[in-house]
């Protein structure tokens, strides 16, 4: 959720609360105080905004033709730079959709004459035409001239639900697969070649974790540098994570890896795990911390890649959770933000032994089918339990949890 403050059209003095949520669906903006009915400062806020509409629908058809000239000519010179980053970026992404529609009106910006702020709701697709198109919310400034409004910047979007998109802030060199897109910075451009085949060997993998029947038409990975995980989606993870997928709408998550420390079978790893999240977790995204052991676990399964349990790589930190004092409760294993790097691990491996149990016995059909009524149709786990397993939770739950004691010993 974004709290944008904005000076209300027809009010000089008040400042306005509008609340704008980055979602799938047309975002609207709430507005304290304003009058249903046109008074004549809003009639020129809208005439003003058809005009913007007008130069970003030029911009768009610039873009998707490869015109950066064209894509340039509705801004100011003191935003190109900014402009060309973005527009080299996205081509190297292959853009194939983008649609800007203004959300609102635009506002007067306080000791700017001449001068205004719109939020445009941008929607894209990469590499495949006619996507389900992911939204994001960009605060656009322009300058009034004439009939051509002139954009003076294109600010980063700063939705606290997923934070600025690598495109809008970073030089990219890309590469594509057939089920994936890799991007990283110049600097780590040499490390494409293998991102990607390892990227496509995961995506094989995370497509058979699509619950709803339906992966990604493309899975989009971000790997970052030691500056770009700082600020790319807002940076500010937990110390010991080592990639997330953040949810973007369009039925997509994009996936980010920190490049510092990865070895080159932690990343088939890590992708596996992260690549499973973006193929089987619900377009809204994650479900809440009761179910965490059962989203991790099902992404660690997957990113275990078959191997027997005795070679899964964090069973000594579950040995040593269990025999430190686990309360032998699934909900409420996830570690805190400052746990400690065996804490994570042990309390990943908890989620992968718990799910392991439920596929040795029942399959992994059933299994997906017990995720999907508790992560994406938002049924109680003591229903999905008996929809999936035909058993109540509370004994399959004791079940797992011996499971996991017996595992570590």
């Amino acid at each position: 959720m974004v709290v944008l403050l904005l000076l209300g059209c027809g009010l000089p003095a008040a400042l306005v609360v509008g609340v704008i949520r980055e979602t799938g669906s047309r975002p609207t903006v709430s507005r304290v105080g304003s009058s249903a009915a046109d008074d004549p400062a809003t009639a020129v806020a809208r005439g003003l905004s058809d005009r913007i509409t007008a130069q970003l629908h030029q911009q768009s058809a610039a873009l998707l033709g490869g015109d950066r000239a064209g894509f340039l000519a509705v801004a100011d010179p003191a935003a190109h730079n900014d402009l060309r980053r973005r527009f080299a970026a996205l081509r190297e992404l292959k853009v194939t959709g983008w649609r800007a529609e203004p959300s609102g009106l635009p506002v007067p910006i306080i000791g700017k004459p001449g001068e205004w702020r719109l939020l445009v709701r941008f929607q894209y697709c990469f590499v495949t035409p006619n996507c389900r198109p992911s939204p994001v919310l960009i605060g656009t400034r322009w300058r009034e001239n004439g009939d051509q409004p002139r954009m003076v910047a294109m600010e980063e979007s700063k939705s606290v639900e997923t934070g600025t998109r690598p495109w809008e802030i970073s030089d990219l060199a890309v590469a594509i697969g057939a089920r994936t897109i890799v991007a990283t910075t110049p600097a780590l451009r040499g490390k494409l070649p293998g991102l990607l085949a390892q990227a496509e060997a995961a995506a094989t993998v995370a497509d058979g974790y699509a619950v709803t029947g339906s992966p990604p038409d493309r899975y989009r990975i971000f790997y970052a540098g030691r500056t770009e995980w700082q600020r790319w989606y807002g940076g500010e993870r937990p110390e010991w994570t080592g990639g997330y997928a953040v949810t973007v709408g369009g039925g997509h998550h994009e996936v980010v890896l920190n490049a510092e420390g990865l070895s080159n079978s932690g990343t088939d790893d890590l992708l596996r795990h992260e690549l499973t999240h973006a193929a089987s977790l619900p377009e809204r995204g994650y479900p809440g911390k009761l179910t965490w052991w059962l989203v991790e676990g099902l992404a660690e399964f997957a990113g275990a890649g078959g191997q027997t349990v005795d070679r899964y790589e964090g069973i000594a930190d579950v040995r040593k959770m269990v025999r430190g004092g686990w309360d032998g409760k699934l909900e409420g294993v996830n570690p805190a933000d400052d746990a400690s790097a065996e804490r994570v691990a042990g309390s990943y491996g908890i989620g992968y032994l718990a799910v392991r149990h439920l596929v040795d016995r029942y399959g992994p059909l059933r299994l997906l089918t017990f995720f999907k009524t508790v992560v994406h149709d938002g049924r109680t786990i003591d229903a999905a339990s008996e929809k999936a397993f035909g058993e109540q939770w509370s004994t399959l739950h004791d079940e797992c949890v011996a499971y996991v004691r017996a595992t570590a010993g």
